[in-house]
């Protein structure tokens, strides 16, 4: 359903942000999108939804070139950036002006997340509420629009702990076989639960694009007393149970994916990384 082959893009022509970039996402899978400041992650969901224009190569969302902006293909987008534009107007206003833009959008669904954000009616002026209640309203109305894409950008920010583990229960319910859902966050504690595929980028290129399940099959996640004996290892950490350790997976070990640990495992070592998940 999203295809980018060979891209390039910058903000200026000196220093491109992508080079020969490629990466492909098919339905049925929550992607985490994780990456430093400045790896270029929200710059790659607004390439995906049309927002930006690549300079060279090509990309294919819903079998359609983004940078036309068709309305079929935008009818089944639904982005929540990081900074939320909030109009002054009250929450059914915002509703009867932009869900007519998506031919799935539910009101029953709408009203029903509302509802259990303890959002308790649509009267309220959204640019007079508190930035997690805005976030609350937004994360509504991009799930009501039942689209087949659906991108959110650090959607956990500015959350309170029973919001977030509200949030959660929201997007294990919507997740289906027919969409793609991609999360960018740097708070991966907060959806651990949810993401069974992960995308990392680094200075503008993928190095890993793997599924939850291959890479706990590629490697191990553990806690060990010490490490003076253990081979294979590709990061650790000091905690207070003992030393939380990454290994490769050579004796078919199951354990359970930890994404912080991954994280730090993939940025020291990866070269090492990509050999592991793609040997020559």
């Amino acid at each position: 359903m999203i295809q980018l082959q060979n891209i390039d893009f910058g903000y200026s022509k000196k220093r491109l942000l992508f080079e020969n970039l490629t990466l492909e996402l098919s339905r049925g899978h929550i992607y985490g999108l994780l990456g430093k400041n400045g790896a270029g992650k929200t710059t790659l969901l607004k390439l995906i939804s049309g927002l930006r224009f690549i300079s060279n190569g090509s990309a294919l969302v819903l079998n359609e070139n983004p940078a036309l902006r068709k309305p079929e293909m935008l009818q089944e987008i639904a982005f929540l950036p990081e900074e939320l534009y909030t109009p002054a107007l009250k929450i059914k206003e915002f509703i009867k002006a932009y869900a007519p833009f998506y031919p799935n959008f539910s009101h029953e669904q709408f009203q029903e997340y509302l509802n259990i954000f303890e959002i308790d009616h649509q009267n309220y002026k959204i640019d007079k509420m508190s930035f997690g209640q805005k976030k609350k309203i937004m994360i509504s109305f991009a799930l009501a629009c039942n689209t087949k894409i659906l991108i959110m950008d650090e959607p956990t920010n500015a959350l309170d702990i029973p919001s977030k583990t509200i949030f959660r229960k929201l997007m294990a319910s919507v997740a289906t076989e027919d969409r793609i859902v991609i999360i960018s966050t740097h708070q991966v504690r907060d959806l651990h639960s949810l993401i069974d595929a992960i995308i990392i980028l680094d200075s503008g290129k993928v190095i890993l694009n793997e599924s939850a399940e291959n890479i706990t099959e590629k490697l191990t996640f553990e806690v060990m007393e010490g490490t003076e004996n253990a081979t294979h290892i590709l990061y650790e950490e000091d905690n207070m149970r003992g030393k939380m350790v990454v290994r490769e997976n050579t004796a078919q070990k199951e354990t359970k994916l930890d994404i912080e640990l991954l994280f730090n495992a993939v940025m020291l070592n990866k070269e090492k990384i990509q050999h592991i998940f793609n040997p020559k």
